[in-house]
């Protein structure tokens, strides 16, 4: 296991007493609300949240959503014991890890994460195996890296990257490690939702992008004027309606 994975785990083991006030990010809030409407529009019965923390998205979806078997997956047990003390039952947060998901394919009607591809090594790995588990739709609230930093910035951020520059610009950045370390967020990679389109349209046929952040500037379309962007990802727009 790299250091970076163990530095990552003893992060959130560390924090895990206080990690819901460490992490209380509205732009994950917004999309919880925007998921609601997508789940009652198709009328999704069963969801898996992946790298489910502490269950705070869990807890909202299953009080929303009293009727849905919602269930998660988290690999740090500290992290669980905490969802356990706020009612979480263990058999529904179980032991797990994003890369490989112990679940057989079409297993969940709606596969979810929040925050959590920017933490890991190979997100659109975890991605993958979102969409091999899910049945009718994925979702996606995370971040851009190309919406955030000054205006002036953001441009050069895109150019970098489709010019195919980006891996070599960060590991500069980051000196070779290919993360940056906060005691805020512990460990983070250099993400962007638009890197999982691809892996995506392999398994969707529609997908949405909707900004889950306030835009800075007006100028900027979502690629740039977004820092964290909800992604949802189904088969048709048809399906909603059957």
């Amino acid at each position: 296991m790299s250091s970076a994975i163990e530095r990552q785990k003893t992060y959130y083991a560390e924090t895990a007493s206080h990690y819901d006030e460490m992490h209380d990010e509205p732009e994950h809030l917004v999309a919880l609300h925007l998921l609601a409407a997508f789940i009652q529009f198709y009328n999704i019965r069963s969801v898996l949240d992946v790298g489910a923390g502490t269950g705070r998205a869990m807890g909202w979806l299953k009080q929303r959503f009293p009727d849905v078997i919602v269930k998660g997956i988290e690999p740090v047990e500290q992290l669980r014991k905490k969802a356990y003390d706020k009612g979480i039952p263990s058999n529904d947060l179980v032991a797990g890890d994003g890369y490989a998901l112990p679940f057989e394919p079409n297993s969940f009607d709606l596969v979810c994460e929040f925050a959590v591809l920017h933490h890991v090594e190979r997100p659109n790995r975890v991605v993958a195996e979102m969409s091999r588990v899910a049945s009718r739709m994925v979702c996606i609230s995370d971040c851009n890296f190309m919406g955030q930093g000054p205006n002036w910035l953001r441009p050069l951020k895109y150019l970098i990257y489709v010019a195919g520059l980006w891996p070599a610009a960060n590991w500069i950045k980051t000196r070779g490690k290919g993360y940056t370390y906060s005691e805020g967020d512990g460990i983070a990679y250099s993400y962007s939702v638009f890197q999982s389109l691809r892996i995506l349209r392999r398994s969707w046929k529609d997908i949405r992008l909707i900004r889950t952040s306030a835009a800075t500037d007006g100028r900027w379309r979502t690629m740039l004027g977004a820092g964290h962007v909800l992604v949802i990802a189904t088969r048709s727009l048809s399906e909603g309606q059957q």
